[in-house]
């Protein structure tokens, strides 16, 4: 037992929590913009992957890691647009529309890698974002190390979360946004242009995916492999229910999903527990399910989620 909490209590451990919530931060404030809109994004998983892969390959040709989080973003924002064309043009269903997404772009990731890298015997790798020390601040005692020696992406997911709170309750375009997910009707009638709106939150959701997907292959790892999102978007949907559509919450959810997954790594390192090693890596799931269903039991989503807007509908 003390050689398990010397592992918890540990500045690492803190560094690397925030290290592992940065995805989900990015992605899960991304899917909230969607459903604030009215529009369930379940593009997410395909989405988050198909960044990471344009991402990992512009790096790669580039040698400029920005250009690689550009094209990812770029990557996300056109599947997104995608899923705003079946679900807000056409009107189709929401469920399926994602799924079709997913399914689409994590074809396009496997098959666009293998065209241009092949099969090679030894996977490609670029040269990750380095932690960025902010002078000063660094030098807090616990705080420092653990909030102020990050990469400059978790920097952007850190302020992502206040300046997204600002822009959807402190700004005429947030309030537009959100009645049109509670009720495109009045929002219609009020001159809000609802399809752009939908469309507009769309392309944020699918921005900050693509942007995630970009943070796993050039901070968290520094290479491509298929299974490098492993689920995190399913994730980050039930982040925005835990959160309750609220940045703040949500933000809450994606460190504590967190805080579960550098544990349960910790755990796999200690020799202190001997228990096969699936039992730790379903842990953050199944803790998650039994967090969500405590807290989100009263958790109320936006009116107009899932249903398509049709002006000659009332």
């Amino acid at each position: 037992m003390d050689e398990i909490l010397s592992q918890i209590f540990h500045i690492g451990f803190f560094a690397a929590l925030i290290r592992i919530a940065t995805p989900f931060i990015l992605a899960t404030i991304g899917e909230l913009f969607a459903e604030r809109s009215g529009v369930l994004n379940l593009g997410i998983e395909g989405i988050m992957l198909f960044g990471a892969m344009s991402g990992f390959t512009m790096a790669y040709f580039s040698n400029s890691l920005w250009l690689g989080v550009l094209a990812a973003m770029l990557t996300g924002m056109l599947m997104a647009i995608l899923m705003g064309f079946l679900t807000v043009s056409l009107g189709l269903s929401q469920h399926v529309s994602g799924i079709g997404v997913t399914l689409l772009s994590t074809g396009f990731a496997f098959f666009f890698y293998r065209l241009i890298f092949g099969q090679p015997s030894t996977p490609p790798n670029i040269k990750a974002f380095t932690p960025v020390g902010i002078p000063v601040l660094m030098d807090i005692p616990w705080v420092g190390p653990v909030l102020f020696q990050q990469a400059a992406l978790t920097y952007l997911a850190l302020l992502l979360v206040p300046l997204s709170a600002f822009l959807l309750f402190q700004t005429p375009w947030g309030l537009n946004l959100r009645t049109v997910g509670e009720n495109p009707h009045a929002a219609d009638s009020a001159g809000v242009n609802v399809s752009a709106m939908r469309y507009q939150g769309l392309m944020i959701s699918g921005a900050l995916m693509g942007a995630a997907g970009a943070f796993l292959v050039m901070v968290q790892f520094n290479a491509f492999t298929f299974g490098v999102i492993s689920g995190r978007g399913w994730v980050c949907i039930a982040l925005v229910v835990f959160g309750q559509w609220g940045p703040w919450k949500s933000a809450a959810g994606a460190l504590l999903f967190a805080l579960i997954d550098a544990l349960q790594l910790r755990l796999q390192a200690s020799s202190a527990i001997n228990l096969p090693y699936q039992v730790f890596l379903m842990m953050p799931f199944v803790l998650t399910i039994v967090t969500m269903t405590l807290v989100s039991r009263n958790a109320r989503a936006p009116s107009a989620l899932l249903k398509p807007f049709r002006k000659e509908e009332r």
